[in-house]
């Protein structure tokens, strides 16, 4: 299970190798509005939340490591930037009212959420502080990849005995540690159905190749609450 301690392990390994912004996030950041409320939940080091607020009227932050948050809270105070507020908070229970939001992004985490129940249950939570018709960015990593394809091949005529099918351990292993993180990895289908199931409409689902060649290796969903 992919803990807080997890995190705040490794929180300076990944802030040194996780600084540039990725393109479907940028994107989605270039249609915020200069009066939108905005939230980057496991915002991480802050490489999105920061260039929301550049855009946005308020950004909020919301991250299960103390760690990465001193991060992006030190970045903050040397950039002075003045409309960002950072809460440390779990996302399956965010510190927000309902219909509170207008965008949301919850990039790279909800596959790191472990059990279907708790997964949906924070996607409900993002459905629940989105103000109506407000959409959200929801990214998670794809189970058919370059990199794990043969692994949940192996997996498919031969199911764990306990988890779920996607269930896997992905080491970081980088700067000399070695530390186990949680994953589900997604395929589309079932990432579809999560998020209908939630009750969002979904309005675009793109899939990535970040670091794969031949397959894809991210799904990019927006989505909307109606």
């Amino acid at each position: 299970m992919t803990t807080e301690k997890t995190w705040d392990t490794i929180a300076t390994s990944f802030d040194a190798t996780r600084r540039k912004p990725w393109s479907p996030c940028l994107a989605f950041i270039n249609t915020l509005t200069p009066s939108d409320i905005v939230a980057d939940i496991a915002c991480g080091n802050g490489r999105h939340l920061i260039p929301c607020a550049q855009q946005c009227r308020h950004a909020i932050g919301i991250d299960f490591s103390r760690n990465l948050l001193h991060i992006v809270q030190t970045e903050v105070k040397q950039e002075n930037i003045t409309n960002i507020t950072l809460l440390h908070a779990n996302a399956v229970d965010l510190p927000l009212k309902d219909n509170s939001v207008d965008k949301i992004l919850f990039i790279a985490s909800l596959h790191n959420i472990q059990g279907r129940h708790l997964r949906l249950r924070s996607l409900g939570e993002i459905r629940r502080i989105l103000k109506h018709e407000g959409r959200a960015l929801i990214s998670v990593w794809s189970r058919w990849q370059d990199r794990y394809r043969k692994y949940f091949q192996k997996q498919w005529f031969c199911r764990p005995r306990s988890g779920e099918f996607g269930d896997t351990t992905i080491w970081w292993r980088q700067h000399g540690l070695n530390v186990p993180r949680y994953y589900h990895l997604y395929s589309r289908r079932e990432f579809h159905k999560d998020l209908i199931d939630a009750g969002f409409t979904l309005l675009t689902m793109e899939e990535t190749f970040l670091r794969s060649t031949r397959h894809p290796d991210n799904f990019f969903a927006i989505v909307q609450k109606d």
